[in-house]
């Protein structure tokens, strides 16, 4: 693994916890991880129960005896490490958003196209897909509960950067993170919308805007270029949104709303989509993750309202290897889940979803947002890549 901070916590905590959880015909072993500080990273390989670590990812991939490299890091690398470890053979599992631009993404599908020919398989890393919930949610949707898809409606609220005095971390800056709220919160509601609903959105009008435009410098990033403010304290430019809010058209016909946000006072992580069809409704909510809830119009009037299906039984997805019905599970589960199925995948050699190809189709919107925000919020279609939305 390539990375140890916040997703490379996540991850190890579920390549741990996946021969545990499931049966599977594969045994992962968590052979090394990768950071560029030798002490930092020797202490997250001894607390995150890594076997050893390196300091260059250019040693993992030389190795016989690793046959997967997990990307965690910042997306300005992602195309590099991928790529290079797609030549060497190794089957890669890639953070989202997938690459900083489109130019990128397309290298990697390309590289991962490549690679299948000889059984390579790649996944990039759009986890809330395996929320139990919300993988039921695609299942009802699917099975034709909701009828004719009418409106989507997303958000995704944080306030974690309200502070005027939030430092310049990485994720503020064009260079390392691609975009801002929009890359790093608005790809998961975009992933997530089409992928319970099955359909692609073709079409937006978005409208971006970065509320602090100068932040304090933290020390270890002294080198970035820099002015002062009136305390005479070191600022530089926040070159990415803070807030992104977009109206989008899917390939099915329905209207749908997106807005995220990392200055939504009071809200920490408050991910939620509604789906509204001709015959109900549809909700998930991230805070609550393990509900679902439905309204089903098809009921006579009197019965009708909207309903709690407590998603915790051993028919729901992914629940038969965890705990009695009624025993809730968390957020760490759905990376677990991701790493199931990948493993799965690779064990029987088939194509995990979300293919490179599928992140692809959402760094395509990501653009077209950005083109739309930059012109005005006019209308801009978004250009489609040449496969289906997975099952």
């Amino acid at each position: 693994m390539v990375g140890y901070a916040f997703m490379g916590a996540a991850h190890s905590q579920a390549w741990r916890t996946v021969n545990r959880a499931f049966d599977l015909p594969l045994r992962v072993r968590m052979a090394a991880v990768c950071g560029r500080d030798e002490a930092k990273v020797s202490e997250a390989a001894d607390k995150l129960g890594w076997d050893g670590y390196v300091t260059d990812w250019r040693e993992l991939i030389a190795r016989d005896d690793i046959d997967v490299i997990d990307v965690c890091t910042p997306g300005d690398s992602h195309a590099e490490i991928t790529i290079a470890a797609l030549a060497a053979g190794k089957h890669v599992m890639c953070e989202k958003p997938l690459a900083n631009s489109v130019a990128e993404a397309r290298a990697m599908v390309d590289a991962a196209a490549a690679a299948r020919e000889s059984g390579i398989r790649t996944l990039c890393g759009f986890n809330y897909r395996r929320v139990p919930a919300a993988a039921l949610m695609r299942q009802m949707i699917a099975a034709g509960r909701l009828g004719v898809i009418r409106h989507v409606r997303a958000v995704y609220l944080q306030d974690w950067i309200t502070d005027p005095q939030f430092p310049l971390v990485w994720r503020l800056q064009q260079e390392r993170a691609g975009s801002g709220a929009l890359g790093d919160i608005g790809a998961h509601i975009i992933d997530l919308t089409q992928y319970v609903t099955g359909q692609r959105i073709t079409g937006v009008s978005g409208l971006t805007e970065t509320f602090i435009k100068e932040r304090p410098i933290p020390s270890e990033m002294s080198g970035l270029a820099a002015s002062a403010n009136g305390d005479g304290q070191a600022v530089g430019q926040v070159t990415v949104d803070d807030a992104a809010v977009f109206t989008a058209r899917l390939s099915g016909g329905a209207i749908a709303t997106y807005e995220a946000s990392r200055f939504a006072m009071g809200r920490k992580n408050g991910l939620r989509v509604e789906i509204n069809g001709s015959l109900g409704s549809l909700v998930f909510d991230l805070e609550r993750l393990n509900e679902l809830e439905f309204y089903d119009a098809t009921k006579p009037a009197a019965e009708q309202g909207f309903n709690r299906i407590l998603v915790t039984e051993p028919e729901h997805p992914y629940l038969s290897a965890w705990w009695p019905p009624g025993h809730i599970i968390g957020y760490e589960h759905s990376f677990t889940h991701q790493m199931r199925d990948f493993v799965q995948a690779v064990a029987e050699g088939l194509d995990p979803h979300p293919s490179f190809e599928e992140a692809l189709g959402v760094q395509l919107v990501l653009e077209a947002v950005q083109q739309s925000a930059a012109s005005g919020s006019a209308w801009t279609q978004v250009a489609q890549p040449a496969i289906p939305v997975a099952a």
